[in-house]
């Protein structure tokens, strides 16, 4: 079908220019036919931001290759793989049922392997950079409903990878009920197909959003984390079903939801690199972040030659490139896509960055309330504490902007209003202190040489941003619910003004509940600031409405923390609550139970 003169034809009519030859083609001159055969896609097809008429479908590979194309329309669930191919290289670009749209490519700009990555069929002495091509195809002229989709890949030598036949959908009308997925901080945990698997048999695969509460990878620069960990814990491989990992004789491959449900993630505290290196592991240059403002300091005291003040500072202080490049949508004119909204049906979704780095509360080496002693005559050494990446403080940008938002019109119209964000304001995990707040930094130095002898931080409660600033905002503007993450545990609160605040962060495993009910107390300095048992913002948590856990005397617990049972939940507006559900893998032939719900207003 493809040979001589019409496959040149066919692959200029795709890309618009001759593809050039790979080093191991057989032939260096002409034109390679287009044929099935390449490799798998680094990942199914995703969905971004739809709109009225439009969406975003965004896919993987590891070379640019010679056309990238989506084929829409019912006539696509009837093709087998030549006829998609045969569409996807033809000279036209419609046809019964079907039409193609081209996808832009973008190589990402930051990704990279190391010796501490699975990659199947490769290890890595050092830290290497690793090709990722980002190809994504805004599909607009949609109507109502769902339409039916693939994506056809040819890479340089010709070869075609086909997808199977999915669905997508332009923006649910404003005002019409809608199914929300709440969940988070999956970070290659162990549990996590296994709860994707049962999200799919519980509600299905065809929901409005999938609404992300951070924390997606463990290390953001590592492409194998987001796309081919041979763990099979990868972060779209459980998404979209392409996971795998065995639990009590169980194997589980997580469930297609990201091909046909669009993806509305945030910021966690795991999309953030720390400071750039080209010798430091992954894990390090991660772990090794430092706030703008120190970064700038030694921008203005070193004046670096050759390098423009932004990219020297994203080096320096941190970055969250790669989460950018990988969902460019939603974005807003005020923080792109770091900080958004979006109408989703009847629900207001607000998502905002809020989250720290996290460091270890050992008194000894660089951590949250110390540094290092032998980093004390070097400050480019230190860590400044757990301080936090981009500030949502009253005054700031980012809180001006959400100001403006939740009182705006189109806030005010919907049925619900949410906003999603990483960092609990209340809640029972490990994550839930010291306060959320700049670190107050106190240096100790020699009477008499001058030399620094302690660097220590305190985190006042009263300046706790959360409780101070956003959550008096949430109550006047009357926000419904708060969904976020970072403990990998279930609990929820609602506050005097009826806000509701729900983390449902035990999907892959958990850290623990530190509660009077589970008797553990968190690892903190014991000082008045540091609430080491309970919610440092003084709510009670609620005990779940239907079938809580108890523990050993029957008494029923407020919270999931288990590294056995995995939790989900499912915002469903048309009957105006929120669901939640656990599986526990220990019994895998065990159905799903409904244990919590709640009205959201």
């Amino acid at each position: 079908m493809f040979a001589g003169t019409a496959a040149a034809t066919a692959t200029v009519a795709l890309t618009g220019q001759p593809a050039a030859a790979g080093p191991d083609d057989e032939v260096d001159t002409g034109v390679p036919s287009p044929r099935l055969g390449g490799r798998p896609l680094l990942c199914e097809p995703y969905l971004l931001d739809p709109q009225p008429s439009s969406v975003y479908v965004v896919w993987h590979t590891e070379e640019s290759g010679t056309g990238q194309v989506v084929l829409v329309g019912t006539g696509v669930t009837g093709m087998d793989d030549p006829a998609a191919l045969d569409a996807a290289t033809g000279q036209r670009g419609s046809g019964p049922g079907w039409r193609r749209v081209v996808a832009e490519t973008r190589r990402l700009s930051r990704t990279r392997e190391d010796a501490a990555s699975a990659v199947p069929g490769r290890t890595y002495g050092a830290v290497v950079d690793r090709p990722v091509y980002r190809q994504l195809a805004r599909v607009t002229g949609l109507g109502a409903g769902r339409t039916p989709y693939r994506v056809v890949s040819v890479d340089h030598r010709g070869r075609a990878t086909v997808s199977a036949a999915y669905t997508l959908a332009p923006a649910v009308p404003r005002r019409s009920p809608v199914r929300l997925l709440l969940t988070s901080d999956h970070q290659l945990k162990t549990m996590t197909p296994a709860n994707l698997e049962k999200v799919a048999e519980t509600v299905g695969v065809r929901l409005d959003g999938v609404l992300f509460a951070g924390d997606l990878v463990n290390v953001p620069d590592r492409a194998s984390e987001w796309f081919d960990s041979t763990t099979g814990l990868a972060f779209f491989a459980g998404l979209t079903g392409r996971g795998r990992r065995t639990i009590a004789g169980r194997t589980y491959r997580g469930a297609p939801l990201l091909q046909h449900t669009p993806l509305f993630p945030a910021i966690g505290n795991h999309e953030v690199m720390g400071r750039w290196s080209d010798t430091a592991g992954l894990d390090s240059q991660f772990n090794d972040p430092h706030p703008v403002e120190v970064a700038r300091a030694r921008w203005l005291r070193d004046r670096p030659q050759g390098v423009d003040e932004a990219t020297w500072l994203a080096e320096q202080s941190w970055d969250v490139t790669t989460y950018e490049e990988l969902f460019p949508y939603p974005r807003s004119a005020a923080g792109g896509p770091r900080w958004w909204s979006r109408t989703i049906g009847d629900v207001h979704l607000v998502t905002l960055f809020a989250t720290q780095i996290w460091r270890s509360a050992s008194p000894t080496g660089r951590g949250k309330f110390q540094e290092a002693q032998a980093d004390l005559a070097d400050p480019d050494r230190w860590g400044y504490g757990q301080f936090i990446f981009e500030p949502v403080k009253r005054g700031s940008r980012q809180y001006r902007w959400l100001e403006s938002e939740l009182a705006s019109a189109e806030a005010r119209r919907a049925r619900y209003r949410v906003v999603m964000y990483h960092h609990p304001g209340h809640g029972l995990g490990d994550n839930s202190a010291p306060p959320f707040t700049d670190p107050v930094q106190r240096i100790t130095r020699d009477p008499v040489t001058g030399a620094v002898t302690a660097v220590s931080y305190e985190y006042p409660l009263a300046d706790d941003h959360i409780l101070r600033d956003l959550e008096p905002l949430f109550s006047s503007a009357g926000v419904d619910l708060v969904h976020n993450g970072h403990s990998h545990l279930w609990n929820r609160f609602r506050n005097a003004a009826g806000v509701n605040w729900l983390e449902t962060s035990n999907v892959g495993n958990s850290y623990g509940a530190y509660d009077v009910s589970s008797g553990a107390a968190r690892n903190l300095p014991d000082k008045p600031d540091h609430i080491r048992q309970g919610d440092p913002g003084g709510l009670s948590p609620v005990v779940p409405t239907i079938a809580p856990l108890t523990d050993a005397a029957g008494r029923p617990l407020p919270y999931v923390a288990s590294n056995d049972i995995t939790v989900f939940s499912v915002l469903d507006s048309a009957a105006g609550v929120v669901r939640s559900y656990r599986f526990d893998t220990r019994a895998p032939d065990s159905p799903v139970v409904l244990f919590d719900e709640f009205p959201l207003a």
